[in-house]
């Protein structure tokens, strides 16, 4: 039997493992700040070391971010939770175990049972939340030049977990599914998200199981720092199970880490059960209690999410669903249109501009909106200068990449290059005689009726002013010249 043969038997089961940095300003059960790209080893005090006669104390701002996290995926959110120390050894865990929450039945984390709702065209996804739980982060290692260096900067940082249950069915999915937390939790205010800088991580468990029968044999696969890395390595270790069967071999429980330069997936250790851990209660943390009166305050502070944000968007500026979807896309792109629409309002050119050529440049240039040195009300005066007749598309194009890669004012740029567009009427004149002098057959085309032709010709008027000419009075000068209706 084939690969694809097996493949095409087996039914695809993963579950995902999110592990989201919280936006606090201080580490989980210390006071040092969080920063990223601090100099290593600068953010660390006796608490998070793990040094002896140090105890930790529960940051409240991490709590209040992870009841948010589980408000707005629909958890049931405990009353009474506990902490507990996961022990094991590695050299980037000062304290040889690291303070998390676990699901025992008389010690449960922060909330369970939630569910994550998303769209893909008609089909609708619902996929279970297995737990929301709080902890601390590790340190990190970095290797190089024959040796291995750690940085404690980030050890204790505060995370959460987000579980979900085995109900995603391919690696499309499970990329789709990590996509719309990360718009959710960045909605709600729970994190950035940017995987680039490790605020959200993700571990993948996934098997291959004849339709209708128990689980097959799951492999771990970490290290996937971005949403196509998920995908990418989802599907090599498809293919990867897929193939070990059609050999008649086992597959193996396992972690294993995903390579980004190689494109594969590569065994990094056997994976470890709950009982490798030796969980026991924190027993210098009390138990976290969340009560009704808490729970109520922290939603009447959800901001408003996405989906909501979409439809208002729809019937309170009148954009089309499409535009309204790719603006709401994520909450720094929906904060920027509407800041922008607060300065100049019309959002229908405004979505305009940031859907085209503001969304083109950072595509290009790698960024987010929030990392371009573009401020709304920037935008808003290049647009008011297009609006008033001052700047042509064509220069108002020029003027706004200057902006994207400099951060200067529209009003500085247009001055400074003498982008103002050309709207006098003898000076437009005489540059139209030119261009008709030098196209007859252009201009004979457009008496003859060849509506084409002024196209042509209006192109060459711009081209001779460098793009700052009034389009529309170049068309009628040209018409008028040339006896056109």
């Amino acid at each position: 039997m084939t690969i694809a043969d097996t493949a095409a038997r087996f039914e695809t089961v993963i579950g995902l493992e999110v592990h989201v940095q919280l936006s606090t300003a201080t580490k989980m059960f210390c006071g040092c700040a969080v920063a990223f790209a601090a100099p290593p080893n600068t953010l660390t005090c006796p608490v998070c070391l793990g040094l002896p006669g140090s105890l930790p104390v529960l940051n409240r701002r991490a709590v209040e971010l992870g009841l948010r996290a589980a408000l707005v995926l629909g958890c049931q959110i405990e009353p009474e939770s506990q902490f507990h120390r996961k022990n094991y050894y590695y050299p980037d865990l000062p304290k040889n175990y690291q303070i998390s929450q676990y699901q025992y039945a008389d010690h449960p984390p922060l909330a369970t049972a939630g569910v994550l709702v998303f769209e893909v065209g008609e089909t609708v996804h619902r996929i279970g939340i297995r737990r929301v739980h709080l902890e601390e982060d590790t340190g990190k290692l970095v290797h190089g030049e024959g040796r291995s260096f750690v940085d404690y900067n980030r050890c204790g940082t505060p995370l959460m977990e987000v579980v979900t249950e085995p109900d995603l069915r391919s690696p499309e999915e499970a990329r789709l599914c990590l996509a719309r937390l990360r718009v959710l939790l960045q909605y709600a205010g729970v994190t950035t998200g940017r995987m680039e800088e490790g605020t959200l991580r993700c571990d993948a468990n996934l098997s291959l199981r004849l339709p209708g029968t128990a689980h097959g044999i799951r492999t771990e696969v970490k290290n996937m720092n971005s949403l196509r890395s998920v995908e990418r390595a989802l599907r090599f270790e498809q293919a990867r199970q897929a193939a070990l069967l059609a050999r008649g071999e086992a597959v193996v429980q396992e972690t294993r880490h995903w390579d980004e330069h190689r494109q594969v997936t590569f065994a990094s250790r056997e994976k470890e059960e709950a009982q490798d851990y030796r969980y026991f209660p924190e027993p210098d943390l009390v138990p976290l209690r969340v009560d009704e009166a808490w729970i109520a305050r922290i939603r009447a502070d959800l901001p408003e999410l996405p989906e909501a944000r979409r439809r208002r968007y729809v019937e309170a500026y009148g954009l089309p669903e499409h535009d309204a979807g790719l603006l709401t896309a994520t909450r720094p792109m929906a904060d920027f249109f509407e800041e922008t629409v607060r300065h100049f309002p019309q959002p229908k050119v405004v979505s305009n501009w940031l859907l085209g050529d503001v969304a083109a440049y950072l595509n290009a240039a790698g960024l987010e909106i929030e990392e371009a040195p573009l401020a709304p009300a920037a935008l808003a005066e290049l647009l008011a200068l297009i609006d008033a007749g001052t700047l042509s598309g064509r220069s108002a194009k020029e003027a706004l990449e200057e902006m994207l890669r400099t951060g200067r004012g529209a009003g500085e740029i247009v001055r400074e290059r003498g982008l103002v567009q050309i709207s006098d009427e003898a000076q437009l004149r005489a540059v139209v005689d030119e261009v008709i002098a030098d196209h007859p057959a252009a201009a004979g085309d457009v008496r003859a009726g060849k509506g084409r032709a002024i196209a042509f010709l209006v192109g060459q008027v711009m081209q001779k002013t460098r793009g700052r000419a009034n389009p529309g009075l170049v068309n009628r000068l040209l018409r008028e010249r040339l006896g056109a209706g």
